[in-house]
C-alpha cells in the first residue's frame, strides 16, 4: 500500500503539471457532459468563418471532460485519396485554412497521405496536443514540433472538417490561453522524464494497412490484460487500437487520464478504453499492458474500482 500511495501521489503530481489550472484540483470530479454544438458561420465571401464560431469550448477530454467524438476520426485511406484526388486537395485546403484562422499556426497538406500538417511553437505543445486530441478521437500524430491531423476525400463540410478544426481549435485555446509559459517548460520537462522511464507508446497508423503481425500484436495485449487485471477485450474493431472493456465510464475516464503520464496514448468510446498497437515502439505489447496494469492497481487503490467489479 506504501508503493500504491506514492504512486497516487507521482499520478497527481504529474495530473497537475500536465493540465490547465482550472482543472488541477477538480478532475476527480470532472464529468464528461458535452455542450451544444456550434453552427457555422460564413464571412461575406461565402466561406467559413472559422475565427468566429466559438466563444467557449467543452472541458478537455484529458481532464474527463466528453471527448469531441463520439468514434474515431482517422485519416482517408491512400486508395481513396487516389480516387478523389481534386476532392482530397480541396478538403485539405479548407481545413488548413481553418487551422490558420483559428490558431495561427502554419497549416499544409502532409506529403504523406491522408495527413495535414501543422507547425506547433515548441516540441512540448506538439507533445501535448497530441496526446489530448487523441482523447478526443480525433486521430493525431506527431514528429517533433510538426503535429498532423486526418485528412480524406469523403470529409464533409459541417461534420468531419469542422470537427478536425474545432478540436485543434479547441485544444490550442487551452494550450494558448490556459497554460502559462512556466507550465508549458514544466510540461516539456515531465515529458522528458516520462520518457526516460518508458518510451512513447501510439498508434501506429500504418499508411499500408493493417496485417497479420499487427493483428497478433492486439491479440498478445488483450490477452495480457486479461490476465493481469481480468478485464475482457471489446468487441469493437478499430485499426491501431485494442478496446478493453471497462466497468463504467468512470473507469474508463479515470484510467485514461492516468495513461497519459505513463507515455501511453489512449482513448475512449463509452466505456470502452482503446490502447494503442505499435509494432515498432512496444513490438510484444508490454509497454502498453504493463502500463495498463499499474493503472489498473492504481485506480483500486484510489476506490475507483474494486478487484470484484463485473466486466
Amino acid at each position: 500500500m506504501i508503493d500504491e500511495d506514492k504512486a497516487l501521489e507521482t499520478l497527481d503530481a504529474r495530473l497537475r503539471v500536465l493540465l490547465p489550472e482550472q482543472y488541477q484540483d477538480s478532475y476527480e470530479q470532472m464529468q464528461p457532459v458535452p455542450m451544444r454544438s456550434a453552427g457555422l458561420k460564413y464571412a461575406a465571401d461565402g466561406t467559413v468563418a472559422w475565427d468566429e464560431m466559438w466563444g467557449s469550448f467543452c472541458d478537455l477530454a484529458i481532464a474527463g471532460g466528453p471527448p469531441h467524438k463520439g468514434q474515431l476520426l482517422g485519416p482517408g485511406v491512400e486508395a481513396e485519396i487516389n480516387e478523389e484526388f481534386d476532392r482530397y486537395d480541396e478538403v485539405g485546403e479548407e481545413i488548413c485554412r481553418g487551422i490558420r484562422m483559428v490558431t495561427g499556426l502554419r497549416a499544409y497538406i502532409s506529403p504523406t497521405p491522408g495527413w495535414v500538417s501543422v507547425t506547433c511553437l515548441s516540441d512540448a505543445m506538439a507533445a501535448w496536443l497530441v496526446r489530448a486530441i487523441v482523447m478526443e478521437n480525433v486521430a493525431a500524430r506527431r514528429a517533433g514540433a510538426i503535429l498532423e491531423l486526418p485528412v480524406a476525400p469523403q470529409f464533409r463540410l459541417e461534420k468531419e472538417i469542422k470537427n478536425v478544426i474545432t478540436v485543434i481549435a479547441k485544444t490550442c485555446h487551452y494550450w494558448m490561453g490556459h497554460i502559462p509559459p512556466h507550465q508549458q517548460q514544466a510540461i516539456a520537462e515531465l515529458f522528458a522524464k516520462i520518457s526516460q522511464e518508458s518510451a512513447v507508446v501510439a498508434p501506429a497508423f500504418p499508411d499500408a494497412g493493417i496485417g497479420d503481425d499487427h493483428r497478433r500484436l492486439a491479440a498478445a495485449i488483450a490477452t495480457a490484460v486479461q490476465r493481469d487485471t481480468g478485464f475482457a477485450r471489446s468487441s469493437h474493431d478499430s485499426a491501431d487500437w485494442v478496446g478493453i472493456e471497462c466497468p463504467n465510464v468512470r473507469a474508463a475516464v479515470w484510467m485514461m487520464r492516468a495513461l497519459v503520464t505513463t507515455n501511453v496514448l489512449s482513448r475512449r468510446e463509452g466505456h470502452v478504453l482503446f490502447l494503442p498497437i505499435n509494432p515498432a515502439s512496444d513490438p510484444r505489447g508490454a509497454l502498453v499492458s504493463s502500463a495498463f496494469a499499474r493503472v489498473y492497481r492504481w485506480a483500486c487503490a484510489r476506490g475507483v474500482l474494486t478487484t470484484t467489479d463485473p466486466i
